[in-house]
């Protein structure tokens, strides 16, 4: 009997299908945006932030700062009761004038931020700084800010409203501009205690991570705040950042 050959057909291999590297839930926008995050978060931005202490140096000379955990500790503070209470809160009603163009509203609320400085010192920061950001996003040649003439020619900017005009027109969301603002207060406030209490490096990183963690929370209350309950006082801070204005020797601007 002859014998009859079959060919057995070799088994395939199923098709792979390509692993996209990007998660389906973020767009092609993402990376700008958190690039502009970046850009106006970071420490190379010519503002001046770096140049103040925000009271903290007098407090070093008070004896209040000594170690990572009562730096900690001040900063966190000031977060939870100064910025979430007056600077997040009225950050986020920025946002909202800017959204319907109601120019008078976002002047409003300028005012009342430059109201709730209290101390000399802490208004030079905060008019310098949003002075310095309003004379930087002029310059900027891929910005058309036409249709912002009523807030780049204020007088007296604070430096939150200059800070929310940028986020909004770098088209970044609120809750990304509040942890970018918080960012730069907690990133500020490291690095002058680096110098001042001293700190280790390695100690500056750990209370970076400590006290970011605490950016969720901070924006959340912030967020809830009702208009009439907009504003905190924190006499230390006030007392303190008016002590550094007569400072016999000192790192930062008063």
């Amino acid at each position: 009997m002859a014998l009859v050959a079959t060919a057995t057909p070799m088994p395939t291999k199923p098709a792979v299908k390509p692993v996209s590297l990007v998660p389906a839930e973020i767009t092609l926008a993402e990376p700008i945006k958190l690039n502009r995050l970046l850009q106006l978060c970071s420490a190379n931005l010519p503002v001046g932030g770096f140049a103040f202490s925000q009271a903290l140096e007098y407090g070093v000379e008070m004896g209040w700062l000594t170690s990572s955990e009562t730096t900690a500790s001040w900063i966190k503070i000031n977060l939870e009761e100064s910025i979430a209470q007056t600077d997040l809160a009225i950050l986020k009603r920025l946002f909202n004038a800017l959204s319907i163009n109601d120019f008078d509203d976002f002047n409003d609320w300028n005012n009342h931020l430059i109201a709730c400085r209290e101390s000399h010192e802490l208004l030079l920061a905060d008019l310098a700084m949003g002075k310095a950001l309003i004379r930087l996003i002029k310059q900027l040649n891929n910005l058309n800010l036409a249709a912002y003439q009523a807030i780049i020619t204020l007088k007296e900017i604070s430096f939150v409203s200059a800070f929310a005009l940028c986020a909004y027109l770098f088209k970044l969301d609120l809750i990304s501009a509040q942890s970018g603002y918080c960012w730069t207060y907690i990133d500020n406030q490291v690095a002058a205690a680096t110098k001042l209490v001293p700190l280790g490096q390695t100690q500056a990183q750990n209370l970076l991570f400590e006290l970011s963690e605490q950016t969720p929370l901070i924006i959340e209350k912030s967020n809830g705040i009702s208009d009439n309950d907009i504003g905190a006082s924190l006499p230390h801070l006030a007392m303190t950042s008016a002590w550094h204005e007569t400072q016999y020797s000192r790192l930062f601007r008063s």
